[in-house]
């Protein structure tokens, strides 16, 4: 039995985010006593307290913390379903493909002419990420696919295959301590300025926040910073700058990733291609 409809749980939503019946009464645009009656609702038939509620003041509940948590989940899976379900009846649907500008280690052409091949190919839209949300969009149905690289990315949840590996360099000016090494090892990094990368929570870098590789190669030309990427981001080194092999700094692999749940033809089939492009024989 299902003790919640959807409805119910947006509107228990958008109180626990506002923290405010009126708020939230025009933010989902119904009246604010017929909100009120519907939490009440809620509340009676869980059999618990979601809010604490007083004449200035409203507050979460431990039971109402909870439903929010796992209720924007739920609501979050509903809405991808829906997506899927119109899509999957959709002969004309295109293919959603998420990068990060120049995310493709030269590969992304390629890749798109193989599929093109293919007898059921699509038309690909080509979306671009921030610096760290490209496995949100294969997760919550905004991409079908999407290039990402490891270990950067977070895979949790998303099936790929790995289409290129390479060694990572660190970016310094012409004039910097290390420009004139054939390598280097990550201990030789240690006391210089690194990026925190936008979005990107618990990373060791201390210097100025950039959200992109262009930011950070702007910031690394003007002696802010240094920065360690994979060769590919890279490729040529732009003028006044650098590139020193990290000999110790774990291979970058480039994947293309795809939601695990996701068993559509049409993935199906431009990863096939991307792999005969990519591989060749040898996958």
């Amino acid at each position: 039995m299902v003790e919640l409809e959807t409805r119910e749980l947006e509107y228990f939503i958008a109180v626990a985010d506002e923290l405010h019946f009126g708020r939230a009464a025009v933010r989902l645009s119904i009246a604010q006593p017929a909100l009120s009656k519907a939490i009440r609702r809620i509340e009676t038939r869980l059999g618990v307290a979601l809010f604490i509620r007083s004449s200035r003041h409203v507050e979460l509940t431990p039971a109402g913390e909870a439903l929010r948590e796992h209720g924007r989940h739920a609501l979050n899976a509903v809405s991808v379903a829906v997506q899927r379900a119109r899509r999957a009846a959709d002969a004309q649907a295109r293919l959603r493909l998420v990068l990060k500008p120049g995310g493709d280690a030269g590969l992304l052409s390629g890749i798109l002419a193989e599929y093109a091949r293919q007898p059921a190919a699509r038309q690909v839209d080509i979306l671009f990420s921030g610096p760290a949300d490209r496995s949100d969009f294969l997760r919550d149905g905004r991409a079908d696919v999407g290039l990402l690289y490891v270990p950067f990315d977070d895979l949790d949840g998303l099936a790929h295959e790995t289409l290129h590996t390479e060694d990572r360099v660190v970016v310094v000016p012409v004039g910097h301590r290390l420009a004139g090494r054939a390598s280097v090892r990550m201990s030789d990094l240690r006391g210089e300025t690194l990026p925190r990368w936008k979005g990107v929570p618990g990373g060791d870098g201390t210097g100025p926040e950039v959200a992109d590789v262009v930011q950070l190669l702007h910031m690394i030309t003007v002696s802010r910073m240094i920065g360690v990427l994979p060769r590919s981001l890279v490729e040529p080194a732009p003028p006044g700058l650098v590139r020193i092999p990290v000999a110790d700094a774990p291979p970058s692999r480039l994947v293309l990733a795809w939601n695990e749940q996701d068993r559509r033809p049409l993935v199906a089939s431009f990863v096939s291609a991307a792999l005969a492009r990519t591989c060749g024989s040898s996958c």
